[in-house]
């Protein structure tokens, strides 16, 4: 059997949002794949550059370990992995290339890896995995455990998911393949984690320690812009009582306080989520959690039954108070439902965040006020705010990929800038996320309506986004203005 080292790139030290954030996750699906590794009979060490200083820390772990085989593995369940920030990039390419430095066999896979197999081939990997990979990665150890020395193109050949470097160009063999539900390993390998580590982190920023767990995989819903890298449009749901297990095994292992479920929409059907809630009293592992789900999926039923699990918080996509928006993104939600959604989730107790996105193609102002609005009706307890990011591979990015310059990705989560011809300018929507977070922080305040210092924080929010809209308003009139005078 091979000695391993399983790793990823995402550190919280590169991003400074996320870092300020304090809410670092442990890298769920590098996790599970150094999981399945260990059940194949292979020695497997964990780098986990999360919370790690910087790359001279995974340096140290490579000379200490010297394994045969490094599998650079990205966690598919971090939304900003799929985001491929341009710092996380370049640490994977350097990691690649101490890799191969240090005369280890390099395999990688992850989101921007499936789309853009070249930068890290070039940095040294051998073999990229597309999409989950995991029946690949299989396959090419059992000929790296058989024949030590066998060359990258004899290692990948027929191996389908899998791409090398040719020169001139990059040689795709075959597409990607999922694995099968049935090959998942019942947990994550947990306890290659630092827990206390993160434990530490949490309590200090927040005064609570969560953890993340997944009960499914992917989203077969056709949103335009949303990337599926991955699992494409296939949703992999975990049996109800396999999840409630592992989450029990968390809750007794790790103590967290909250849990965050990191799937793209949590338990899609009604019955599912009553199974779960029912096993989850069976394992005794009842934890409150987060999730992430879709407006149209909130039934009454649907609210009740997610409150009996244990859910405390749910977050909805929103993306806009704009139905011509909506429709433009293919979201195949209303605002009414939005609105609902919010409403039934509130009676049964659980608060609610929204994201949003701004900027998408054919925005305007009064779609962005559309916006303002849903949130002054819907009274989100929480949001979150970005720009249309074009991910690779998505309709959106086909329409104005041809307008993409030299930024191709952002550098870290904070950057917010635009990257293609919108409307208006990254600053503008970096001021219309400001003034949006302060609209929501100040009605979750909910006063007394005759409390004058909260009036006058009113007064002034109305007092900036009318200034914000005077001056763009302006700024496009003298645009225009001298467009028709040229």
């Amino acid at each position: 059997m091979l000695s391993i080292l399983v790793c990823h790139s995402y550190f919280l030290r590169f991003d400074p949002k996320q870092l300020a954030r304090a809410k670092p996750y442990p890298p769920l699906a590098t996790l599970q794949c150094a999981a399945l590794l260990r059940r194949a009979g292979h020695r497997v060490t964990l780098f986990d550059a999360m919370l790690a200083a910087d790359l001279g820390d995974y340096e140290r772990t490579l000379h200490a370990v010297r394994p045969r085989v490094v599998v650079l593995y990205e966690d598919n369940f971090n939304f900003l992995s799929k985001m491929c920030l341009a710092k996380m990039r370049a640490a994977a390419c350097q990691m690649v290339n101490a890799a191969r430095e240090s005369g280890a066999r390099i395999i990688v896979a992850g989101s921007d890896v499936s789309d853009a197999p070249e930068p890290y081939l070039r940095a040294g990997a051998e073999v990229v995995l597309k999409g989950e990979g995991l029946p690949a990665l299989l396959e090419l150890l059992r000929r790296l455990d058989s024949a030590a020395d066998i060359p990258a193109a004899a290692l990948a050949e027929g191996v389908a998911g899998t791409a090398i470097l040719e020169r001139p160009g990059v040689a795709a063999l075959n597409g990607a393949k999922l694995l099968p539900e049935v090959d998942l390993c019942d947990r994550a390998a947990w306890d290659l984690i630092d827990m206390e580590r993160y434990r530490a982190a949490w309590v200090s920023a927040h005064g609570f320690f969560s953890l993340n767990l997944a009960a499914s995989r992917g989203c077969s819903f056709r949103c335009a812009w949303c990337a599926k890298p991955i699992w494409g449009h296939h949703y992999l749901q975990r049996e109800p009582a396999t999840v409630a297990r592992e989450m029990g095994y968390l809750k007794r292992t790790f103590a967290p306080d909250h849990l965050w479920f990191a799937d793209d929409i949590f338990g899609f059907r009604v019955e599912w989520v009553r199974q779960f809630a029912a096993a989850t009293r069976d394992e005794d592992a009842s934890i409150p959690f987060t999730i992430q789900t879709r407006a149209d999926l909130v039934s009454d039923r649907m609210a009740q039954v997610l409150a009996e699990a244990g859910c405390v918080e749910a977050w909805l996509g929103a993306e806009s108070g704009s139905q011509r928006i909506l429709d433009a993104m293919n979201k195949g939600t209303t605002v009414g439902q939005i609105v609902t959604a919010r409403s039934r989730l509130q009676a049964a107790g659980i608060r609610v965040g929204f994201f949003i996105q701004l900027g998408y193609l054919g925005e305007e102002l009064a779609d962005i006020l559309a916006t303002r609005e849903l949130l002054s009706s819907a009274q989100p307890d929480d949001v979150g705010v970005s720009v249309a990011y074009p991910l690779p591979g998505t309709r959106f990015h086909e329409i104005v990929k041809a307008q993409l310059g030299m930024k191709t990705h952002w550098q870290d989560s904070n950057d917010l800038a635009m990257m293609f011809h919108g409307t208006y300018s990254s600053e503008f929507y970096r001021r219309v996320r400001d003034l949006f977070h302060e609209q929501v922080s100040l009605q979750a305040r909910a006063p007394p309506p005759d409390d004058a210092h909260y009036r006058g924080l009113r007064e002034a929010l109305e007092s900036r986004w009318q200034e914000l809209i005077d001056r763009e308003t302006q700024h496009r009139t003298l645009k225009r203005a001298t467009l028709c005078a040229g």
